[in-house]
């Protein structure tokens, strides 16, 4: 599993967090588009498919560039994001 991480990921509209693995060499665009989806289908539908999400660094608040990867954004093994 050299090409995905585990990460952290706080859903505060469902005041949920799950432990997730992600790819790396994907777009944070792709990714958002993948949590999305499946915190979407884990909670029958409570959080919906939205075009305008966000993912955030919890500690620094630093949002991510969409058009880069996670890799390039320095998303690390270990991260905790924001979902919004």
């Amino acid at each position: 599993m050299k090409n995905k991480i585990s990460v952290d990921v706080l859903v505060p509209v469902i005041n949920e967090t799950y432990n997730l693995f992600i790819p790396i060499n994907k777009s944070v665009g792709e990714v958002i588009k993948l949590l999305n989806q499946s915190i979407n289908e884990l909670t029958n539908g409570e959080f919906p498919i939205s075009n305008n999400l966000s993912l955030i660094n919890l500690l620094s608040g630093d949002v991510y560039d969409t058009t880069l990867t996670i890799k390039e954004n320095g998303v690390l093994n270990g991260s905790r994001l924001v979902l919004i």
